[in-house]
């Protein structure tokens, strides 16, 4: 098992998560994170450390799609470690629906 970060971190981009992760498997793009599932210890320290929800263990149905991008975007984004402010209109954004096919980036964010 690992957890993904899901559609909800886009356009939100809590970095609460990072500080808690043991392994510092988070890794930045320009408007959301992703776990590097082939680094996380599945100790789910992250998932309620998440205001947007957007957390989610891959046993969970329906996640295929996400475990393919943090897969894919963890090997091309830069890692994180620290917490960082959110993205400015975090909560104007924070439960949209559709956020993938509206609002992704697959630019890379600065990281640490």
């Amino acid at each position: 098992m690992t957890y993904l970060v899901t559609d909800n971190c886009i356009k939100c981009k809590y970095t609460d998560c990072v500080e808690v992760c043991p392994v510092d498997c988070f890794y930045e793009g320009e408007n959301m994170l992703v776990i590097h599932p082939d680094e996380c210890i599945d100790c789910g320290v992250c998932e309620p450390e998440c205001p947007a929800d957007a957390i989610k263990p891959d046993t969970e149905p329906g996640l295929d799609k996400w475990l393919e991008i943090n897969t894919e975007y963890a090997e091309k984004w830069p890692n994180i470690t620290v917490k960082k402010e959110q993205l400015p209109e975090a909560e104007k954004f924070d439960g949209e629906d559709g956020k993938l096919d509206k609002y992704f980036s697959p630019e890379p964010g600065e990281g640490d």
